[in-house]
């Protein structure tokens, strides 16, 4: 029924997931007399792509700024605000590489818009939450479109730009974004909180979603890969169950007690599923998670890296957003306006940081980075109730630098040696491990610090801290480590030698 503009599937090879698809071979809007419209319409393409990326990932830092406010309203405790953070990050996180293939398998425009259509519903019942279970569903939904919207939405771009030169601007600009929304989305929820209300911050996204979506039909083609992945069911099934386990074990472990049958039966399922999804990937001949790629330490590296440094940001957000509200009586756009140097510094390093990359390769980036989380770690060490805020934003700036650092190297690394064919899908697992990561730094914040446990923190919560950002110093000096192992002999010899496994 779609009368939108489509397009010919050119003969090309998908890049097996929701990242970038191979280049065509030649201009897509050539022969068909419908395609010199979808040529003259590509900056609204991108633009319709930006807006589900900026959507997306504002929703993040906004909701952090107003945990405390949506705590109070709904009577939640602790862990219930960790759910909020973690139920959208699990759900992204699981399902990131099936909404690839099915965007290659249905087609790319129809997934995305489906995409748009859950991301937009699932914020309006957001806005209208009786109460934090329901706040902790609804964002389930959102994340389930959320994970329809941002690699489709770079398939889409990569697909529409197919001059090389406006492809790297396009995607640039893509990038941009989302240190745009990082810097926005603080200040946006902390102004919206104050003024209208923490449901506001939902409200904001229906009508960009209705915009995109209307977009969408009007100017962005149908297509779909020529060879579309299989769908691996058991894998996805098993990535669920062993993430929300895990996660569910760190959340709930101080509430349930550690020794408790039903937190042991957490961590036991989660381990059981983590040997089973081995298992089973290792005898598919399309696997949702290609096991082989672990045998290169660069790919390893990037995916370790990924899950602490973002476990790291993860941990970082929800914390400060308690501590600046709770203990420093801070308002949200107080808290938003005092977190905005972290958003802006990496804002600032993240585009210096791929020009490093593409000039010198990852080293020194991944240790600038792991130096800059690690200092910032080590400066939160130090801070009670009435620390001076310049200390905070020394400490801040730190932060923001060496999260900007790290994020192109991440990509890179993860994509090392890896054949055309197979990047696509090793981007795809660094895609996972990002969000993963964030749903294991938000559900190990609560639980060094304890406060998974209570309904409220008070004026001590500040030196409850202090375990948490020793091991972002922890995690900081892992980075440093990983920046030379991934660049050393070894990671090169690991990569050559199962390059014949992939090609094959």
């Amino acid at each position: 029924m779609a009368t939108g503009p489509r397009v010919k599937e050119t003969a090309t090879t998908s890049t097996e997931s929701h990242a970038a698809p191979a280049v065509p071979s030649r201009r897509p809007f050539q022969g068909d007399p419908g395609l010199p419209q979808r040529y003259r319409h590509r900056y609204v393409i991108l633009a319709v792509c930006c807006m589900s990326l900026f959507i997306v990932s504002m929703d993040a830092t906004v909701v952090n700024v107003a945990l405390p406010s949506i705590g109070r309203e709904l009577g939640s405790s602790i862990s219930g605000l960790q759910w909020t953070i973690d139920a959208y990050t699990l759900v992204l996180a699981s399902l990131l590489l099936l909404s690839g293939s099915t965007a290659d398998r249905i087609g790319r425009r129809t997934t995305f818009q489906i995409g748009l259509a859950l991301f937009t519903v699932g914020s309006l019942l957001c806005s209208l939450a009786p109460g934090v279970g329901w706040l902790v569903v609804f964002r389930m939904v959102q994340a389930v479109g959320g994970s329809m919207m941002n690699p489709v939405a770079m398939s889409i771009i990569t697909a529409t730009f197919d001059d090389a030169k406006e492809r790297a601007r396009a995607v640039g600009v893509w990038g941009a974004v989302v240190g745009v929304s990082m810097g926005l989305g603080p200040l946006v929820g902390g102004a919206l909180t104050d003024t209208v209300g923490w449901r506001a911050i939902f409200w904001i996204n229906v009508p960009i979603g209705i915009a995109a979506i209307v977009l969408t039909f009007l100017f962005v083609p149908e297509s779909k890969s020529p060879k579309p992945r299989r769908l691996d069911p058991v894998g996805q099934v098993l990535v669920i169950v062993l993430l929300a386990t895990l996660v569910g074990g760190l959340i709930e472990g101080p509430r349930l007690g550690w020794t408790s049958p039903a937190a042991l039966g957490l961590f036991v399922l989660a381990a059981a599923a983590l040997v089973v999804l081995v298992a089973v990937e290792r005898r598919r001949r399309e696997p949702l998670i290609d096991v082989r790629f672990f045998r290169s330490i660069p790919f390893s590296a990037a995916v370790v890296t990924a899950i602490a440094a973002f476990g790291a940001n993860g941990a970082f957000l929800f914390l400060n957003a308690l501590y600046l509200q709770e203990v420093r009586g801070m308002s949200p756009f107080e808290a938003g306006l005092w977190t905005l140097p972290a958003a802006v510094a990496t804002m600032l390093v993240s585009p210096l940081s791929g020009r490093l990359v593409g000039s010198i390769g990852t080293r020194v980036p991944l240790v600038l980075a792991g130096l800059g989380v690690g200092a910032a770690g080590a400066v939160l060490t130090t801070i009670d109730a009435t620390t001076p805020i310049w200390v905070l934003v020394v400490a801040f700036v730190l932060f923001g630098f060496g999260f900007g650092m790290v994020n192109a190297p991440i990509t890179n690394t993860a994509v090392s040696g890896m054949p055309r064919a197979q990047s696509g899908s090793a981007a795809a697992v660094a895609s996972t491990s990002r969000q993963t990561g964030v749903s294991l730094g938000v559900a190990l914040a609560g639980t060094v610090t304890g406060a998974s446990a209570v309904a409220t923190v008070g004026a001590g919560f500040a030196v409850d801290t202090h375990a948490m950002w020793w091991i972002v110093v922890g995690i900081g000096a892992g980075i440093v480590a990983v920046g030379f192992l991934s660049t050393s002999a070894a990671a090169k010899r690991s990569v050559a030698g199962i390059a014949h496994l992939l090609d094959a």
